[in-house]
């Protein structure tokens, strides 16, 4: 089964929230008040959705802070699952009863 793509929470944003409220990320920066780099870097997937940044997201949007920064927890869990793969296959399972 081929894998789908690992979303970056950046590109969550743009598509299911700035480009159906019409909001540009330099709108979105003064709105939330952060840089706009730093929103630019985001919808990149160059940079990483912070607790500040969640936390302003929720504010602005009426959603939870968790739910944005579980959206990054996913993507970071999905990366370092995809990059380190091998190394977690070679480590041997705990077995309470092996003693």
């Amino acid at each position: 089964m081929e894998r789908l793509p690992n979303i970056h929470p950046g590109e969550i944003l743009q598509e299911e929230f700035l480009v159906p409220l019409n909001i540009t990320a330099y709108r979105l920066s003064k709105d939330i008040g952060i840089p706009q780099t730093r929103v630019s870097e985001i919808l990149k997937g160059n940079r990483r959705i912070t607790a500040d940044t969640a936390l302003r997201l929720s504010y602005y949007f009426g959603n939870s802070p968790k739910f944005w920064l579980g959206l990054q927890d996913d993507y970071d869990l999905e990366e370092e699952m995809i990059n380190k793969q091998k190394e977690l296959e070679t480590i041997k399972r705990f077995e309470k009863n092996a003693a």
